[in-house]
């Protein structure tokens, strides 16, 4: 709806040009927003007042100028588009509309919100990536979460999607795990699976072998395992840094240097970033011939590149955010013409009591995801961390997560949906259920309300395709409960004394049951049937 209304917008002004009543000019992109507050409609553009001045005109007559050129069939999905101060244009969804919305959702199913935005398009989705040295931490569940939630989202949009995990087996920090391992005096990290390690590895050599050996043993009995059994994600792809580094890092600098982008100075050599937008040039290969750790983002990106991605998801931690400008500027030096998105995560603090539960990686007292999912639920685990925008620091509070009660948010979600999987069994086993529905019947406010939250769905799916924002799509689960609470409080559902009524209610919550679902499907939790 929302592109529908931008576009509608877009020929109106365009249409006051060709008439010569405006004068020419190229019309700016228009946002359209979903007003917090009833009274102002179901959306709103602010497009008049973005093109007053050009027209010489005050906001509220531009607006009245483009309501007076909209074309049908528009009119017909709503009661009342209207010009406001000082110069919003509002639109008023039509009761028929409403209905017609619940006709589709059950009709079409979960198949409710998919769309074809990117069909015949590729999309590499990287995420987690984190070094194979030691368990998955809750920094890495929280980018792990929020990858696996935007390549379900992108698949709804028809996109193909190749989720990736970059195994990073080829630095340093192999032969620190080896040293770890060893117990010796260059140890970096420590835990019980380093002692699990030592009594596996410890006499295959030296630091390079044991760490080679062990980075195997953590990336297939502890990383993959996490992440398949735990918390539930799937890849398509795990990455090998030592084969990049063997196949493609001379390969992508001998194309940088046939392309020009290289110079040596200080006895290395170097690649000229800042050309595309990098705050300073980068080194390829050190002045002692060593190549430096960008040579090896130089050759993965050339991989990517090679296998025709039409569009680059990448997410990283808190501790990569200088990485943005120069691995943009790497993939145009490269050739790459598609869409390229980072996305940066930050900080997970772990509460308990109102006190933080202490995390280090190296200390050995890390708080690692699989003991988080272990202590709360997978569910539970998930729907907090993708609660939160990915930039925002974000608090993990572990005692509401362990709450089984309606006061813990994926608890309150889950149990709409099972309250309205019992309202249904229940209509079946009195024969009550009604094989028809009457959607013009509904006409209570709380039935209204909760129609116009199950519209808004198909526009929030294709949002997060464009804008990776998935922390929207719990709130959305919220509030569509909490919208259903609210109408079965107020509308009796399964109602003897009005079957045709009883029959139309029982559309409309099997829709919010469809709709909840597949939100919960998209989040990559559980939708009970039971609580």
């Amino acid at each position: 709806m929302k592109k529908e209304i931008a576009d509608k917008l877009k020929n109106a002004v365009t249409d006051l040009q060709k008439k010569g009543v405006w004068p020419v000019f190229d019309v700016p992109e228009i946002k359209i927003d979903c007003p917090k507050e009833e009274k102002l409609g179901d959306y709103s553009a602010n497009i008049a007042m973005v093109l007053a001045k050009k027209i010489k005109k005050t906001p509220l007559e531009t607006a009245n100028q483009i309501i007076s050129s909209f074309q049908f069939p528009i009119h017909s999905s709503f009661k009342k588009i209207e010009a406001v101060n000082p110069g919003y244009i509002n639109f008023y969804l039509s009761e028929k509309y409403l209905r017609g919305v619940i006709a589709e959702i059950n009709e079409r199913k979960e198949k409710f919100g998919d769309f074809e935005t990117g069909k015949g398009k590729k999309i590499n989705n990287e995420f987690i990536s984190a070094n194979p040295t030691g368990p998955l931490t809750v920094g890495n569940g929280r980018g792990g979460f929020c990858g696996d939630v935007i390549g379900r989202v992108c698949r709804k949009a028809g996109f193909e999607v190749v989720n990736e995990f970059y195994v990073n087996d080829a630095g340093g920090q192999i032969e620190k795990l080896g040293h770890s391992v060893l117990k010796n005096e260059k140890a970096a990290y420590s835990g019980e699976y380093i002692d699990e390690l030592n009594e596996k590895y410890s006499a295959f050599g030296g630091a390079r072998e044991v760490g080679e050996a062990a980075t195997k043993d953590v990336l297939e009995n502890i990383i993959k395992k996490t992440v398949a059994e735990k918390m539930r994600i799937s890849y398509d792809v795990w990455m090998s840094e030592k084969e990049i580094h063997e196949k493609y890092v001379e390969k992508s600098i001998q194309l940088l240097k046939y392309k020009k982008l290289t110079y040596e100075a200080d006895g290395a050599l170097w690649l000229k970033t800042t050309k595309f937008g990098d705050d300073k040039d980068r080194v390829l290969i050190k002045c002692d011939g060593q190549k430096a750790y960008f040579a090896g983002d130089c050759g993965y990106m050339l991989n990517k590149i090679e296998r025709k991605f039409d569009r680059m998801i990448m997410i990283l931690g808190a501790d990569h955010h200088g990485y943005v400008t120069r691995l943009k500027a790497l993939s145009e030096a490269l050739g790459f013409a598609g869409r390229f998105d980072i996305i940066i995560t930050q900080m997970v603090r772990v509460t308990k009591d109102g006190k933080d539960v202490r995390m280090s990686k190296r200390a050995g007292n890390a708080v690692y995801i699989s003991e988080l999912i272990d202590k709360v639920g997978h569910d539970a685990a998930r729907f907090f961390f993708l609660m939160y925008s990915p930039d925002a620091h974000m608090n993990f509070n572990l005692n509401l997560a362990e709450e089984k009660s309606e006061k813990n948010p994926v608890y309150y979600v889950q149990y709409a949906h099972a309250r309205i999987c019992s309202i249904l069994r229940k209509a079946r086993n009195e024969n009550r259920e009604s094989k028809t529905a009457d959607y013009g019947l509904l006409a209570h406010p709380k039935e209204l309300v909760l129609m116009k939250e199950l519209n808004k769905f198909p526009d929030l799916a294709e949002e997060i395709t464009e804008n990776c924002e998935v922390h929207k799509l719990p709130h959305f689960a919220m509030r569509l409960a909490d919208k259903f609470h609210s109408f079965y409080d107020a509308c009796r559902v399964i109602d003897e004394k009005n079957p045709e009524l009883s029959g139309a209610r029982q559309g409309l919550a099997n829709a919010v049951k469809i709709v909840l679902a597949e939100t919960l499907r998209l989040i990559g939790v559980s939708a009970p049937e039971k609580m």
